[in-house]
């Protein structure tokens, strides 16, 4: 380890003020602020403790018997904190606006399940914060104007001398009076109270795109409210809640419905027809079809979101067995039960998640 005399390049019998003078100039050249050289980084660690030694007489007598001395510097207390209380420094510099950016807000739109498959346009009302039409945004009353500050001449920060270890240090403080806008406001707009904006009502046009789904959340940028002073405005963010439909469902971007067919149309086929988003569809029913068999039409299912082209419309189908019979319709079936002699209930082999699918 080198001689803390040496690493600041003073005698054994140095005074005080030498030791202090010596570390002054040594701390101005050798600080990471002023050197970017690593070398000369280390050589200020070394300057800081030779100093922190040798300026405390107990660690300084302690040292020249052959002791190594304590550090103070090294214990929490880093090159940028050293050099701001030598020589001042840090923080802001020069005023800081006055005009702010405005919060965001959050709006919850509630849709159809027709709504969300084609989108819509719609407007809302809302309370928000608009820029004040009376000074627009400057918080001034009309015919006045911002005044440089008296106190801080427009630095928005005043210069204090504080006394320390090296000396003299001037060392910069947020302005009160101006608050470090560097400007006052001799004449406060009297509607909105030198604040630039005010509270209103404002209607907001919404295009909610085709295709949304419940929980989606989508961001109007610029839309909400305007900032101090004339700040720009924050964001808005809508949450999409989609309603459950008495008829349809929704998986992703098929829609889905479920068709109850007579035992006889299922035995025999049909074509019906069936109400849909997009009007009357006719859907084919082939001969035998079965409780679970699902009939896809193309294309007529939800709007792709930020996309082209549509999913499709899955129609599961229910035969729907009757469960009153007049003595005709059972003399009917029982003919019908005849004819298909040796056709009995059976027990089958179990197909895998077909319970599952009923859970």
């Amino acid at each position: 380890m080198s001689d803390h005399y040496e690493a600041l390049g003073v005698s054994r019998n140095a005074s005080t003020d030498e030791i202090k003078k010596a570390f002054r100039k040594l701390a101005r050249e050798l600080h990471p602020d002023m050197n970017p050289d690593p070398a000369a980084a280390e050589r200020f660690k070394s300057v800081t403790h030779a100093y922190d030694v040798l300026s405390n007489p107990e660690s300084r007598s302690q040292y020249d018997m052959g002791g190594s001395g304590a550090g103070g510097f090294d214990a929490g207390f880093g090159f940028g904190d050293i050099f701001d209380t030598f020589f001042g420094g840090g923080g802001q510099k020069g005023p800081r606006s006055r005009a702010e950016r405005g919060q965001d807000a959050l709006l919850r739109i509630d849709l159809t399940l027709r709504e969300a498959v084609f989108g819509l346009s719609k407007n809302v009302d809302i309370d928000t914060a608009v820029i004040c039409g009376t000074c627009q945004g400057s918080c001034c009353q009309p015919g006045t104007n911002l005044e440089t500050c008296d106190v801080c001449r427009g630095a928005g920060q005043i210069q204090r001398q504080v006394r320390s270890l090296l000396g003299n240090v001037v060392t910069n403080t947020p302005c009160t009076s101006c608050r470090g806008y560097g400007q006052t406001i001799p004449s406060p707009c009297i509607d909105c109270r030198g604040q630039g904006r005010v509270r209103a009502k404002r209607t907001l046009e919404l295009n909610i795109p085709a295709g949304v789904e419940d929980g989606l959340r989508l961001q109007l940028a610029g839309q909400g409210e305007t900032g101090f002073a004339g700040g720009p405005n924050g964001d808005i963010y809508i949450d999409i809640a989609v309603k459950v439909d008495e008829i349809f469902g929704r998986n992703g971007d098929d829609l889905t419905c479920v068709l109850e067919v007579p035992v006889h149309d299922a035995a025999l086929g049909a074509q019906v027809q069936i109400d849909t988003f997009d009007g009357p569809i006719s859907v084919e029913i082939s001969p035998g079809v079965q409780t679970g068999d699902v009939v896809t039409i193309k294309g007529k299912g939800s709007h792709k979101l930020r996309a082209t082209g549509r999913g499709d419309l899955k129609v599961a189908i229910q035969v729907n067995t009757p469960a009153k019979l007049d003595t005709k319709q059972k003399e009917l079936l029982r003919q019908l039960a005849k004819l298909r002699k040796g056709e009995h209930p059976q027990l089958q082999k179990q197909t895998a998640g077909f319970f599952g699918k009923r859970r």
